[in-house]
């Protein structure tokens, strides 16, 4: 009977939003295994004691990202840890994008901003300015070439955090298609979803925003599907991979391209493809087992 904690975050006095945990913590135990949710910044958890522990919902890291980084080390040194700590710990900064578009993965263009270095905002087109290290849409916001002072402002609040900020082109197919996520499990295609635009014009970057609007089910195209893999095959350590999220958009032309790789705690959208259940659970199953 394996010993399985699926790491979650403490909602405090409100509910959790992860409504796959409860549903995934059942599957588990009704396949055999000794499955709980723990919160991952618990301090009478004993993560030594697990099987395994897999990044489940720990919604709530990049807001304390030196704090996550020193568990996710010290919880992969204790016993497995899905996804890896090393493949934790390159996804959590976002410059990951750049490796990615250099190994010929066709990626989002981003340009890095670091702390006390010159802005140079766009001014022929849309854009996107988001921190390096973020979830959910924090610090996110779309700009005009008209709105520079107010994305300057952003860019103060980004750096004053001692955040490096990411400026993209806006993506308008987004607008049209929305975006793609192609979400993967014990090496395979799981399922995709397809969500309507989170940005709109003229929202503040720490307004709070509906991260998942109008999620719909997705049949993923042959093109979507080869860049997703292509993005997979490039990651460092990547053959350890127990899961993944592929987000792509339309390009220029209307080709995919990568918008964001989310390795570390990727919601699963289970209630939207409860077949993918088994699926999921017997992936963990097996990597819960010893190495043979």
């Amino acid at each position: 009977m394996p010993r399985i904690a699926l790491a979650t975050y403490d909602p405090g006095t409100g509910p959790s939003l992860d409504t796959d945990l409860p549903v995934l913590v059942r599957a588990l135990g009704d396949a055999g295994a000794e499955a709980e949710a723990r919160y991952w910044d618990d301090p009478e958890a004993d993560w030594g004691g697990y099987d395994l522990v897999v990044i489940r919902s720990t919604w709530d890291y990049s807001w304390r990202a030196a704090e996550f980084a020193a568990w996710v080390e010290r919880v992969g040194a204790l016993t497995r840890l899905a996804n890896p700590a090393p493949v934790v710990r390159w996804n959590t900064d976002k410059c990951y994008l750049a490796e990615l578009a250099a190994a010929g993965v066709p990626t989002v263009p981003t340009r890095y901003i670091a702390p006390g270095e010159p802005a140079g905002l766009p001014v022929g087109h849309e854009f996107v300015i988001k921190p390096t290290s973020g979830a959910g849409s924090r610090f996110v916001a779309r700009y005009t070439p008209g709105e520079h002072a107010a994305a300057a402002r952003h860019l103060e609040r980004l750096h004053a955090d001692g955040l490096t900020a990411m400026v993209q082109p806006y993506m308008p197919g987004i607008d049209e298609r929305g975006e793609r996520a192609l979400q993967f499990f014990g090496g395979r295609l799981l399922h995709a979803s397809r969500k309507g635009a989170v940005l709109t014009p003229g929202a503040p970057y720490d307004a709070d925003k509906a991260v998942h609007p109008g999620l719909e089910p997705w049949q993923p195209t042959a093109a979507e599907l080869a860049v997703a893999e292509k993005a997979l095959a490039a990651v460092p350590g990547g053959a350890g991979l127990l899961y993944a999220r592929v987000d792509l958009v339309d390009g220029d032309h209307g080709e995919p391209c990568l918008m964001e790789l989310e390795l570390v705690e990727p919601n699963l959208f289970l209630w939207l493809h409860p077949g993918s259940l088994p699926h999921v659970t017997a992936a963990i199953l097996r990597a819960a087992q010893p190495p043979a």
